[in-house]
């Protein structure tokens, strides 16, 4: 199973590396199977000493040059960053960043060798028309992206459920992997209110490989019950 953690615009960079040196002590006492990934934001990452696999939660696609306010390769590689989260819900509504952008990402990315989280998601409005709307919506977030790179990793992530406290149901949750399955074979991850309270019944899904967790993943002790429940 894989846990990831994506921090979004919370902590430091010494809450951060508290976070590490914790999240590895829990690790190396528990011998933990599961793959763990962690985001923390841009001013966070640093070259950590951990079993975890540290990733950026976004990046510009280009080694460096005239991008204020972004990061690149260049800066990536000081820390030896090479996992990277692409195509996030509220990158695209908050940040206006059409599939377009996203698909430039990717394919500067896959080219660069990176592993790549790929987002993908529906708003309400679609979930309530039904299954046949969500999946149109959700393939056409495929629309420039090599779903056959061996480095990616897929992330559902229902909009109306992120941060809002409601996960999608059972049902929906596997109906939607089950038809992402017919069109993906890369692992895919559950992502919208993932916490411990329901963590056990998310992975036990059939499709489910793993979660992409927000909020719950903020406090050491939540996320690592996840990972060992």
């Amino acid at each position: 199973m894989i846990f990831a953690a994506n921090f979004k615009t919370n902590h430091t960079r010494a809450t951060t590396q508290t976070y590490i040196q914790e999240l590895n002590q829990k690790i190396e006492a528990t011998s933990t199977p599961n793959d763990i990934y962690i985001f923390p934001p841009a001013t966070a990452l640093n070259k950590f000493d951990t079993k975890a696999t540290v990733g950026t939660q976004n990046a510009y696609p280009s080694k460096n040059g005239a991008y204020t306010g972004e990061i690149g390769v260049d800066q990536l590689d000081e820390f030896a960053i090479k996992t990277i989260l692409i195509g996030h819900s509220e990158r695209r509504e908050h940040l206006r960043e059409s599939q377009e952008i996203v698909a430039e990402k990717f394919s500067f990315f896959l080219n660069e060798g990176f592993e790549i989280i790929y987002c993908i998601g529906e708003p309400l409005e679609i979930r309530e028309q039904g299954d046949k709307a969500v999946m149109e919506y959700l393939l056409a977030q495929f629309e420039g992206i090599d779903t056959t790179y061996e480095n990616l990793i897929i992330a559902y992530e229902p909009i109306w459920a992120i941060g809002t406290g409601r996960s999608a149901t059972v049902e929906e949750i596997a109906s939607t992997h089950k038809a992402l399955r017919a069109s993906v074979t890369k692992p895919l991850l559950y992502g919208g209110s993932a916490k411990p309270a329901n963590i056990k019944e998310i992975i036990s899904i059939d499709n489910v490989d793993g979660v992409l967790v927000g909020s719950a993943s903020l406090n050491v002790e939540s996320f690592f019950e996840m990972v060992t429940t």
